[in-house]
This record gives C-alpha cells, structure tokens and sequence, in this order.
C-alpha cells in the first residue's frame, strides 16, 4: 500500500474545510423552492414521512430526529421496506421527505406515484435537481456538491453534509414557525443535561443548610478547614447569629492562603472570606446557575443559596450538582 504525500492531519482539514464550502455554497442557492417547502410543511395538518435508503436514508433519519426535537410529528420510512407494508403508516396530506443523491434511487422511484395516491406533498432534497426523483417532486432541494470532500471522491462526504445541513435548515425554519420554546424542547428531552437545564431549579439539586460547613466570623480559619473537612462541598459560609449569609471562603481560597510564609490557620476567617459573595436562590433556573458561575473572567464551582427575600443560607450549589446526568 502506498503512503499519502499529505498527513492525516492535513486529509482531516481538507475534509472539513471542502465540506463546510459545500455548505455554504448549498446556502447561497436557497431561495424560493425553500419557501416553498417550508409552505408545504405549514400548511400541513399531518406528520412528516422522511423516506430514504442507504447513506441518504441514515440522514434522513438524523434529520427526523432533528424535527421530533422541535416537537414537530414526522417518522422515518425505509424506502426498501415501504412496499412490504410499511406504508400503513400514511394519513392523507402527510408531507414527505426524500433524500437521494443521485435523484434516480430505484426503490424512491418506484414510490413517488404510491405518494401521489396517498395526497402526499413531496419535498426532495437531491443530489441532481434534474432527475426522475426531481421531476416527480412537488419542491426541489439543490443538494449537489462540485466533488466529495474524500481523497477519492467516492464517500458520501461533502454529499451527506451538504444534505443533512438542508435538513436541519428545514427543521430550525419550522420550529421558528412554531413559535417553539427552549422550555417546550426540553419536555422531549427529559433526560439530557439540556432538558435539566432547562426544567431543574437550584433547589432541586442544592445540598441543605444542614449538609454546609458554617462558620462565625469569629472562628478562625482552621476552623473552618474542620467544618470544610465534615462537610466536604468545596467551601464553608461565614454566617452571622441569625444564618444571614456574610462570606465565603473556599477551597482555592485556603489553598493561596497556606502557600503564603507563617502560621495563617489562626487567622479569623473575617480576614480571609469573599465578603457578600455571588450567592442564587432555590428558585433559579439551573442554566441561570450556570450562566452566573461560568460567565465571568474566574470561574466559581460553588455558590451559597439563600432565601428569595433577604440573606439567610438555605444551602449550597456546586457546578458539579448541575452537571450531573441524571435526576437521582
């Protein structure tokens, strides 16, 4: 076998990059077949059947998917499985989608009269506009690409991109129709970290008062290294006599202090908290959490809950309670 004169470093870039021109190039040639489409889909009071086989029929699916998230009712149909049944799934006035590379695939071909029986609308996105596939269509989606983006250019690559980016373009143009919401996206994605993101408040995850190291401003440091030691959240709070929030010192912040020369153990933490530190209440979104404690020049990990009116402690939220994947 023969070596390549390039690195694989240099093949992977020239991929990506012939791929991201093939994109931008199907962009500009969006006009009114894509306005046409998206009537289609509006005016639609059914689902979405994507149909497709091989590499298009995997896009297909990808972009099924892609609508599904934006709520939008739709069902991939494997071309080659259509006409053995499958095709119990249609309602008159579903929309479909096809997908093809080169506009001539024999199984679509032999489907798009049986989608004319069944009042379906067809929007195709194509390799080849002027094509069997092309002319039997409703709407015509310019898929082509000048060449792959592989050394060979045999690979479904710049092809495949070029085709799923129209889909999601599709997709985003429908859900921006919809009037659809980040909230009503994460009800479909429950279990994902977007959809707690997006569902969870601070007070669903936080870890209670009792489970926080508290200390007065009158105790020392090393006091609030034993609390921090029981209590293992990465941060203890200065409270006053009545759990008002005062300061925070946190691990990091001991770490600076015991790299400095002399005994600082001794030290009151008055001397050595963050005075009236960025704290959230129970009732924060968990994505308002983390916009609060990513966004900015220093990252923090932990941040002091306290009640909605006033500065009482009522917990303590780490960056690793939002992260976390699931809902236990």
């Amino acid at each position: 076998m023969g070596h390549s004169k390039h690195s694989p470093l240099e093949i992977a870039k020239a991929v990506m990059s012939a791929e991201a021109s093939a994109i931008l190039k199907a962009s500009e040639r969006l006009g009114t077949s894509f306005d046409a489409a998206i009537e289609i889909l509006r005016a639609s009071q059914g689902k979405v059947v994507f149909c497709g086989i091989g590499k298009s029929g995997h896009i297909a699916k990808k972009i099924a998917t892609t609508f599904m998230s934006g709520g939008i009712d739709c069902v991939f149909l494997h071309a080659s499985e259509a006409i053995h049944g499958d095709l119990g799934i249609y309602k008159p006035g579903d929309v479909t989608i096809v997908l093809s590379k080169s506009g001539s695939t024999s199984e679509l071909m032999r489907l798009m009269p049986i989608f004319k029986a069944f009042q379906s609308p067809v929007i195709a996105i194509l390799g080849r506009v002027d094509s069997p596939i092309g002319n039997a269509s409703d709407v015509v989606l310019n898929a082509s690409v000048e060449k792959e983006a592989d050394p060979l250019n045999l690979m479904p690559t710049a092809s495949a991109s070029v085709a799923l980016s129209i889909g999601d373009a599709l997709a985003s143009a429908m859900v921006t129709e919809k009037g659809f919401t980040s909230e009503e996206f994460a009800r479909y994605h429950p279990g994902g970290q977007l959809g707690r993101n997006l569902l969870l408040s601070v007070g669903d995850v936080m870890h209670p008062l009792e489970n926080v190291a508290r200390v007065h401003l009158t105790h020392t440091l090393r006091d609030a290294v034993l609390a921090m030691s029981d209590y293992p959240l990465g941060a203890a709070c200065i409270i006053d006599e009545s759990d008002n929030l005062i300061g925070i010192i946190t691990d990091g912040d001991i770490r600076r202090l015991l790299s400095k020369e002399g005994s600082v153990l001794e030290l009151p933490v008055s001397d050595c908290c963050t005075k009236e530190p960025l704290s959230v209440n129970a009732d924060c979104l968990l994505r308002e959490a983390l916009r609060l404690m990513e966004d900015r020049p220093s990252q923090i990990s932990v941040v002091p809950v306290i009640e909605k009116n006033g500065r009482k402690l009522r917990g303590m939220v780490r960056l690793h309670d939002i992260y976390q994947t699931d809902f236990s």
